[in-house]
């Protein structure tokens, strides 16, 4: 009886690892993001469109900040995510894609969130290609991933998306690390005949924290203008309290051509009650040779700003979020009311009702 039961259990196993090395199963999954808002800006842009940012642009209006829907199909050894989206962000944020012939430029190109396809090398080594989230920085593209409604300057002024591939090893359970090959700095085609590079590594030494570099190394001069390097650093912590205060912070540090650049921000969440929580940012940067930041003034962009948000979850994946920010800067950059008159400050009231599936 013994030796037919050990038998059984043998076959069984053998069976199930004969699964293992054959597994055919798809999973397929449908996902999509709806962030609509409304923002007023107290400087009152005459064209109704705000300065240095990207999420919220319009002044003054309900609008769509951003919509996406995505496919994501995993199997054994590959994987793939495409996502459409559209938005005032979206219009904004592709509005400098290179226009190299008939074929590339911003109008579709806007429309692409994502269109990559992975392979399993081996043991937690992937190869990606394609166009995908950027690697760089602690915030993402949909609002829903970040802690505070509005982007932090040092996430609008790198990169949010990037055409290339990117080899990601899962080195231990603690530590990631990643190599990127792209087209360049936040560009789908091609602004000349030079490839950048990058890399990431993450270190969570506990669950509830963890520590982050990345860099990025690459020529953005266009086609017939002289080379010069971009040279670009990177480094992010964030981690979880046990009253459940979440923090995130993050440094930037650039160099091209003999100038320099960097940004840095903070961040906290605190939950009061069932579902809420206030979150607050105080945020640096400095660009005064406008090697990101192009502006009318000689004396480049160099800004101080802050915000103070209230988060509600309305229902799984239902969010109401307002928010109030602030910037300064050293010089006048923004423009207000209907005369255009020059201000160093700009502030702006937003909410916005969101949902994620």
């Amino acid at each position: 009886m013994k030796l037919h039961t050990t038998s059984a259990a043998l076959l069984l196993c053998a069976s199930a690892l004969r699964a293992q090395t054959t597994d055919t199963t798809t999973k397929v999954r449908l996902h999509g993001f709806v962030d609509t808002y409304y923002a007023y800006d107290f400087t009152r842009p005459a064209d109704g469109e705000r300065r240095f940012t990207t999420q919220p642009v319009r002044h003054d209006e309900m609008n769509v900040n951003l919509v996406w829907l995505g496919v994501t199909v995993e199997r054994q050894k590959t994987r793939a995510r495409i996502a459409l989206q559209a938005g005032t962000s979206v219009q904004v944020n592709y509005a400098g894609e290179p226009q190299n012939g008939a074929t590339s430029g911003p109008d579709v190109a806007r429309l692409i969130q994502e269109a990559v396809v992975g392979v399993k090398l081996a043991d937690n080594v992937w190869v990606d290609g394609g166009i995908y989230a950027s690697y760089i920085g602690l915030e993402g593209w949909s609002s829903s991933d970040n802690l505070t409604y509005t982007r932090s300057l040092v996430a609008e002024y790198s990169p949010y998306y990037l055409s290339g591939a990117r080899l990601t090893w899962a080195v231990t359970p603690k530590v990631t690390a990643q190599l990127h090959a792209t087209n360049g700095w936040q560009n789908i085609s091609e602004n000349n005949r030079q490839k950048a590079i990058g890399a990431r590594i993450d270190y969570a030494p506990t669950p509830t924290f963890t520590l982050s570099y990345a860099n990025f190394f690459g020529n953005e001069r266009p086609s017939g203008s002289r080379n010069a390097l971009r040279v670009f650093n990177q480094v992010m912590a964030k981690g979880g309290l046990p009253n459940g205060m979440q923090l995130q912070g993050q440094v930037d540090i650039g160099r091209q051509d003999g100038s320099d650049w960097y940004g840095a921000s903070a961040i906290a969440m605190q939950p009061i009650g069932r579902g809420v929580a206030l979150v607050a940012r105080v945020e640096r940067y400095s660009d005064p040779d406008q090697v990101i930041i192009g502006t009318n003034s000689p004396s480049g962009f160099v800004g101080t700003g802050a915000s103070a948000g209230l988060d509600v979850a309305l229902d799984t994946g239902a969010r109401w979020r307002s928010e109030v920010r602030g910037v300064r800067t050293s010089a006048a950059l923004f423009s207000e009311g209907a005369t255009n008159r020059p201000t160093r400050t700009n502030a702006v009231l937003v909410t916005s009702l969101s949902f994620a599936f």
